[in-house]
């Protein structure tokens, strides 16, 4: 059996992780855009998808997070805003709130948490 940092029943309703900083290269935007969008950008100077500001957010969970969890996986997520274009050279930072932790009603040994996941720029 693994053995892991956190479970569940490790986490409380409003604690708040800070996941880290990541800055994208100018080299990884383009090479990102290139298999995965536009070419053309409306904010007139090259900047990251949306999808790729998220691989990057997962990225900073997995390495500073999720790797020391006994997460079995997750069932979605609720919604998404991108509200700021992130530029070459940004440094973001992703922040995590637990909203919410219980056992699962089928699976009383498996807890369930909720997260709200912000990346700040």
């Amino acid at each position: 059996m693994a053995e892991f940092k956190y479970y569940w029943e490790d986490f409380a309703v409003g604690q708040v992780r800070d996941l880290g900083t990541i800055s994208p290269s100018r080299e990884e935007i383009i090479a990102f855009a290139q298999q995965f969008a536009a070419k053309a950008s409306v904010f007139g100077a090259l900047s990251a998808s949306g999808w790729h500001t998220c691989s990057m957010a997962m990225r900073l969970m997995v390495t500073n997070f999720l790797c020391e969890t006994s997460s079995l996986g997750s069932p979605g997520l609720e919604g998404i805003k991108w509200l700021k274009p992130v530029y070459p050279g940004d440094t973001l930072r992703l922040q995590s709130t637990m909203l919410e932790t219980k056992p699962m009603s089928k699976r009383p040994d498996v807890g369930m948490t909720r997260n709200l996941w912000e990346m700040f720029n």
